[in-house]
Formats: structure tokens, sequence, C-alpha cells
């Protein structure tokens, strides 16, 4: 089985796997990527059985073109900002940090990848002071031509510690990781300003359908809620 999954998933999906695979002995290969680009390579022709994405969308245009066989919704994250520890003031929230001017912006690349359509979707909750927000966030990573992050390192750690932005807005599954890491400091954004990030697979033949059982049962659940997904 050919597995395409989000790149948000890819600390989830070894613990997924070993449990999918004492049930059912099946080869598998799986690559990770920003999921708007893992679409269009499935578009392109790239062989897949099962395609996993950090929203809906990307999914649901492989059904409505007629290559998935169905579409399901499997869990959930949110947004949480990362910002350089040394940066944070005493009563900064992170309104206070997104809107401070002198501090730098990096999200990931709307279309592309959805972090960074959710990112969006968060300035454009924030009124008036997301438009400003939105004007000085630069994408750093997910898109065609951005910064390559290194094999086992997290975007917001090695973006901010080699200097590239002073705050990274991304998913909250790495937020355990993250504050492991001294000179990070991480926020959570509340509702009703942070959006839902709505994860979905697209099983694409006979050969997904096993695993497109397995990700919806109660053991894939637990793992998923222990690796930060709700």
């Amino acid at each position: 089985m050919r597995i395409l999954a989000a790149g948000s998933l890819r600390a989830v999906w070894q613990p997924l796997l070993a449990c999918f695979q004492a049930q059912e002995k099946q080869d598998i290969s799986c690559d990770f990527g920003p999921a708007g680009l893992l679409r269009e390579r499935i578009e392109k022709g790239e062989p897949c059985d099962f395609f996993a994405s950090a929203n809906l969308a990307h999914p649901q245009v492989l059904l409505d073109a007629g290559r998935a066989l169905f579409v399901t919704p499997f869990t959930t994250n949110r947004l949480c900002l990362c910002v350089r520890e040394d940066l944070v003031r005493a009563g900064d929230d992170w309104l206070a940090l997104l809107t401070r001017p002198t501090l730098r912006i990096g999200t990931s690349t709307a279309g592309c990848d959805p972090s960074g359509d959710y990112t969006q979707l968060l300035f454009s909750r924030m009124g008036e002071a997301g438009e400003r927000v939105r004007k000085r966030a630069v994408a750093l990573v997910g898109g065609r031509e951005t910064l390559a992050i290194p094999p086992g390192r997290l975007a917001a750690e090695w973006l901010i510690n080699n200097d590239y932005t002073d705050v990274f807005i991304g998913y909250a599954s790495y937020a355990p990781r993250l504050r492991e890491v001294d000179t990070l400091k991480i926020l959570a954004i509340p509702e009703p300003y942070n959006p839902v990030a709505q994860y979905a697979f697209a099983c694409l033949s006979e050969r997904g359908k096993p695993f497109s059982d397995f990700l919806l049962s109660p053991q894939a659940g637990a793992i998923l809620w222990q690796h930060g997904f709700t």
C-alpha cells in the first residue's frame, strides 16, 4: 500500500502504522509533505492508495474528480504560537506578540499547505489587527520553493533558532515537543480566533480500505490523542 500523508502527521504515523500492521500484515510505503502539493502529485498520476490531508478540501477535490473511492474526516488540530523566549515580556499573550510590529512572523504557505490556510483564517478572525499582521507575515515553509527543514527538526524550532523569524504560527500538536526547547515559548490561541484544523483522508483504492477502517478505530484515536491531536 502506498500512502501520501500531510507532514504534520509524520510523528504520529509510525505508531499508527505499527498498531495497524500488528493486525494487518501489509507492506506499506509512505511519503510526507504539504497536503496541497501531495494532492497535485496524485493528480499528475503518482501511484497512491491512501491520502491523508490536514484539511478536507484536498481529499474532496480528488473525490470530485473521480480519483477517490470515499473521503472521511478522522481527527482535528489547532494552531499555536511559538516565540523566541527572550522576546516575551511580562504580561504578553498571543495577541500582544502577533501585533508587536518589531517582531518577524513566519507561517506556512497558504494554498500549498493547510497550516497556511488556517493561519490566514486566523488573521481574518482577528479583524483589523489581523489584516495588519497578515501584511507582515512571511510564508517560510510548506511551499514549492520555500525553506527545506532538515530531517528530524521541527519547523518552528529550526526557523526561530536559526534566526529566520521571531514568531512562528503552526499546529498545536507540536506544542508538547516544542515546550522541551529552552529557547522557545509556546502560547495558546483561544477560541473563537483559533480555527479547527479538520484532517481527512481519501481512500483511493481497495488496498487502502483496511487502513481507512483502522484510522477510525478507538485504537487509532487513542494514538492520535497521545500525539496532540483531538
